[in-house]
């Protein structure tokens, strides 16, 4: 008989993603319930966000279920993820993706602004990451949670040589969740809960579709790659993180972002 390749299945597995009906996240989406996973998409407006699940799990025969939940909101995330323990359970995995930027020069930027990014960004990371673990904790077994930062939490993005792009409370937030991770997976890793992030860098989804051509020409132009990633491009990271071939890996960023990195500094290498 002959060897079966590396392979990732899902099918005892149920996975819960935050913003997992648009972007990124409904790339994690797809690539979870592909490998057989249950899968909880959780939305917080979207209006098509239970059509996206029942496409889903018709697609790949498994069962897919929306939840509305604002993850701003600790006590709402908390019987959220009850809610999502007692329908798919039992939760094995967490994708804390949802996220949002205000851009805006810094000296226009308000306290609602800090609060709306910060709210989701790095608030609502944490109140997810917080309901799974205790899910966890109390029943007494592990569990992996892969948290979505972005290369901004290194770097400033520009939209032109020298210019930034003004989105300082983005950029700092995601800079908080990266290290966020690294309190979380030192003070669980002994519950047997693994918390990683994935950092992707310049990815075509509707948020930067609505960029101006020349800022995004320009941002192609840095990736030694020459082009932005399709969002599946970053579901392969995740998947693996997520999956017991990963079960010794806590603690780290992943940059999934085209980029060469040195000592922590990116190498820009134009041909």
């Amino acid at each position: 008989m002959a060897a079966k390749g590396f392979t990732i299945d899902f099918s005892d597995k149920c996975i819960v993603i935050t913003g997992g009906n648009r972007g990124i996240g409904y790339a994690y989406s797809r690539a979870v319930a592909q490998a057989g996973a249950r899968v909880a998409i959780i939305y917080r407006s979207s209006k098509d966000a239970h059509e996206v699940a029942e496409k889903l799990g018709k697609e790949f025969g498994v069962q897919v279920k929306a939840y509305q939940c604002d993850v701003s909101d600790a006590e709402k995330t908390t019987e959220t993820f009850s809610l999502i323990d007692k329908d798919l359970g039992p939760v094995t995995g967490l994708i804390a993706n949802a996220g949002v930027s205000v851009v805006k020069p810094a000296l226009e930027l308000t306290s609602e602004d800090f609060h709306k990014v910060y709210g989701v960004n790095v608030l609502g990371v944490f109140n997810s990451t917080k309901a799974a673990a205790k899910l966890w904790i109390d029943k007494k077994h592990g569990g992996s949670i892969v948290i979505t930062s972005s290369m901004s939490s290194r770097i400033i993005n520009q939209v032109a040589p020298n210019e930034p792009l003004t989105q300082v409370f983005y950029n700092s937030s995601k800079g908080a969740v990266s290290t966020l991770m690294k309190g979380l997976a030192a003070e669980w890793a002994t519950h047997g809960i693994r918390v990683n992030a994935l950092s992707p860098g310049y990815v075509n989804t509707d948020q930067t579709s609505g960029m101006e051509r020349h800022v995004l020409e320009n941002q192609a132009k840095t990736v030694p790659l020459g082009r932005f990633a399709e969002p599946h491009e970053m579901t392969g990271q995740a998947v693996l993180l997520l999956s017991d071939r990963a079960s010794y890996m806590t603690g780290g960023e992943y940059f999934v972002d085209g980029y060469v990195w040195y000592d922590g500094l990116m190498l820009i290498i134009r041909f």
